[in-house]
């Protein structure tokens, strides 16, 4: 019989494109997989060959959504058939933790980012504070744990000694596609992600302004997406801004070959940011397109390392414009991305996940 395992994540499933990723390296290798998420009003539909389920929940931010999500996954877990349970993010982490130890269950924690360190916590301190004090109580007993790049395992290693397996956030091997947006005349630069403080998206709009034969094409939902678009218009930039929305991890990749710059700008608001290594580094890559990032640790060992963009730490507009415009004049040759597409791979990254899952 197979082993019955169980992923839990706060979001909605569909952008999540790593939990997706487990789920169907598990679910191809022959576990039964349960993938749990929640459901919003806006959220799209989700289809996969393993299954999922979604909690509709009465609220949706705060700290009464972390208790609502919490306690519902708690008396799932506890009641539901389950070999394994897989935790993403410390969000997650308090009722996995409850009922593995209750249930004598296998629990497999994985950090996609500092937790406690992203940027929307750095003024409320006594929210982070919570964060820390489950961090504290949860993480030197935690037997098997993941994340994302070799500085936050460094991290949580030095703070609790314990030992995490670094399973890069990479796109599978695929061909290019052709280029999903089109627009006459125009070069795009492109975002792909979150629309969330500390992206870099307000240096990027204010610097439209100094851009030539140029659209900045933002996809993605998130906590700014309506600031930023007052912001577009007080500015008188809707002809060059274009706010696509959210699409689904299928279809992401579609868009992305349509970029000649890919954006990975981020303020140094908190430790996550700093040590962070985010997808759209590798999506950019597997897609051909140059990517303009900040010199962070984990982005600089890629794109420095390996001459995959260009990193900068400008935030005036005409000068971050001067960057791009250079970037579209003279375009990067991405001739060697192909043999690089083959190392940064989910292929090679969901053998090192099914090696720390059968290590037990």
């Amino acid at each position: 019989m197979s082993k019955r395992i169980i992923l839990t994540v706060s979001n909605d499933l569909v952008t999540d494109q790593r939990v997706n990723k487990v789920a169907e390296t598990m679910y191809s290798n022959g576990y039964d997989v349960l993938l749990i998420g929640r459901k919003l009003t806006h959220s799209l539909p989700f289809r996969k060959p393993y299954s999922s389920k979604r909690f509709r929940l009465i609220f949706n931010k705060g700290a009464l959504f972390y208790a609502e999500l919490n306690l519902r996954l708690f008396f799932f877990l506890l009641f539901s058939k389950v070999d394994i349970i897989y935790s993403n993010d410390t969000d997650t982490l308090v009722a996995c933790y409850a009922a593995s130890k209750i249930r004598r269950k296998r629990l497999i924690f994985d950090a996609h980012e500092l937790f406690p360190e992203v940027p929307e916590l750095q003024n409320r301190h006594k929210v982070k504070k919570v964060w820390q004090k489950i961090e504290d109580a949860i993480f030197p007993h935690l037997t098997t744990s993941i994340t994302v790049c070799q500085s936050i395992s460094d991290y949580y290693h030095q703070k609790y000694g314990i030992k995490m397996h670094v399973i890069k956030n990479v796109p599978k091997l695929s061909e290019v596609t052709e280029k999903k947006i089109v627009i006459p005349g125009k070069k795009i630069i492109l975002y792909q992600g979150a629309v969330n403080m500390g992206r870099g998206l307000e240096w990027v709009i204010d610097a439209m302004q100094f851009v030539n034969n140029a659209v900045l094409y933002i996809i993605g939902d998130g906590d700014i997406l309506g600031k930023l678009k007052q912001k577009v218009k007080n500015l008188d930039l809707e002809s060059i801004v274009i706010f696509h929305g959210r699409v689904s991890g299928e279809e992401l990749q579609t868009y992305t070959s349509s970029g000649d710059i890919g954006l990975c700008l981020l303020e140094n608001k908190g430790l996550s940011y700093y040590y962070s290594l985010p997808n759209r580094v590798f999506s950019y890559l597997h897609a051909d397109v140059p990517i303009l990032a900040s010199p962070y640790p984990e982005i600089s060992a890629v794109v420095g390392t390996h001459n995959t963009g260009v990193l900068t730490e400008e935030t005036e507009p005409a000068k971050l414009a001067s960057v791009i415009n250079k970037m579209l004049a003279n375009p990067l040759d991405t001739s060697h991305f192909s043999e690089l597409k083959k190392i940064y791979c989910w292929e090679e990254e969901e053998k090192k996940l099914l090696k720390v899952i059968s290590d037990w």
